[in-house]
């Protein structure tokens, strides 16, 4: 094909965890986890970086505002960016000095934690720990996900039918089992120990991907088209792969569990679709140190279904995510989809206490669907920043809307979903600094 590539789930899988996760699985690196003296250095000189920030009084001020807000106590909302694919251009090719691909990943961390700190300056808040990942294979869905990439690094994709008939494909699923070699593992954390063990505070830490995005597995194996049709004339199959996949994610963390394999993300972890998970509500209150998963966030979200009717979301999603929600200590929901179409049926989830806001939905309405029972993380459209010279004029315009019309609610604003930012990182700085100014106007 000339302007796609189409390859298999798993050849779609590494770049997907690189833009997405810090940690892509070191099963699909090669690297002999011993790094040469120049990738140490460099390494070593960026953790030491790492740590200075780390230890100011910013960070612990950063720190704070995150656990108020999650908290349900915060009346000064938090700033995110998070410039995603607009990292491409902010850390090109020519940034990147180490040579392994392990230490160009962990190179890679570490400079987007400086870079956030000292140069877009929103809230981002950097710790001494490392997140050292686990090596860990699995065995897929029995069916190998079709998707179709284009040959622009972080363009966009086409995902083909690998479940083309129910009735013939769904027997030969199979959710995937996980594989940790642990002696490997410990060859992870043994280096990461070496470069940075005097310096940072190395810990085994991972979000597992796919566990808590189980519709991203529905579309990967039905397709996007087949998917949103389904709904009117496949419902009994839509019900049967909830079911399904439901059951494999429960199963999952439950393997995960009993192996010590899970950690705890009430910290400068990822949380959901935008922020860190800052909490004094995390871990349980019986916590004595092995991590379950009602000491956890749990991530859920249905954008895939934007277009689906509501009383359809209530009735074929819904039921699975309750299923899952109530494993759980807090839950995050949403993406892209609003959330206030189908906030009667998304108010029943179990241990809801963050919500995305997204662009497309109505701002006016958190302080009246949200107000202080749960946080609003309110998401700004990130079009104008696309450019290579911002309107700001338009930019503080809606900065300020947003800031008024959430008004009310336990707001945290965020900027993220950039897939470009006109190769001008100035525009991801120059937003941070507006919206601080119109949050100081309201608050």
């Amino acid at each position: 094909m000339d302007s796609t590539e189409k390859i298999s789930g798993k050849g779609g899988e590494l770049f997907r965890e690189q833009y997405l996760y810090q940690h892509p699985s070191v099963a699909k690196m090669e690297t002999d986890f011993k790094f040469d003296e120049n990738d140490k250095t460099i390494l070593r000189q960026l953790a030491e970086k790492t740590a200075s920030i780390a230890k100011t009084q910013a960070m612990r001020d950063k720190k704070r505002i995150w656990k108020e807000n999650h908290d349900l106590k915060s009346t000064t909302p938090p700033v995110f960016v998070d410039p995603e694919n607009g990292w491409n251009e902010i850390l090109t090719d020519e940034v990147f000095l180490c040579k392994d691909p392990l230490a160009r990943t962990w190179e890679n961390t570490l400079r987007k934690k400086i870079y956030s700190a000292e140069v877009i300056q929103d809230d981002t808040v950097v710790t001494k720990d490392f997140h050292v990942p686990w090596y860990w294979t699995d065995n897929g869905f029995g069916l190998e996900p079709l998707i179709e990439h284009t040959d622009i690094k972080g363009g966009a994709y086409h995902v083909l039918p690998a479940v083309k008939d129910y009735e013939e494909d769904f027997r030969r699923l199979h959710f995937p089992e996980i594989a940790v070699d642990r002696e490997k593992s410990m060859q992870i954390m043994d280096c990461a120990k070496d470069v940075f063990g005097d310096i940072l505070d190395c810990r085994f830490s991972m979000k597992w991907q796919w566990d808590d995005s189980f519709l991203d597995h529905y579309v990967e194996l039905r397709g996007m088209e087949d998917f949103m049709c389904d709904f009117v004339l496949e419902p009994e199959w839509v019900d049967r792969m909830m079911k399904f996949l439901t059951e494999g994610s429960i199963r999952r963390f439950e393997w995960l569990e009993e192996n010590g394999l899970l950690s705890l993300n009430n910290d400068d972890t990822y949380l959901g679709t935008g922020g860190q998970g800052y909490t004094s509500d995390l871990p349980a209150d019986d916590f004595t140190g092995k991590v379950r998963t009602k000491d956890m966030w749990l991530t859920l979200q249905a954008q895939e279904t934007v277009s689906v009717d509501p009383d359809m979301f209530g009735e074929y999603i819904l039921p699975h995510f309750i299923r899952l929600a109530e494993r759980f200590g807090l839950v995050h929901y949403g993406c892209c989809e609003p959330f206030d179409t189908r906030w009667k049926y998304l108010k029943q989830i179990p241990n809801l206490r963050h919500v995305s806001v997204s662009p497309w939905a109505k701002y006016e309405l958190v302080p009246e669907l949200l107000g202080k029972k749960y946080v609003a993380s309110v998401k700004l459209k990130p079009t104008p920043l696309a450019m290579p010279k911002m309107n700001e004029e338009h930019v503080r315009k809606e900065c300020r809307r947003a800031v008024e019309e959430t008004y009310g609610g336990i707001c945290e604003f965020i900027m993220k979903d950039n897939h470009t930012i006109g190769n001008n990182p100035d525009n991801l700085i120059r937003w941070t600094q507006i919206m601080r100014e119109e949050i100081a106007r309201k608050y």
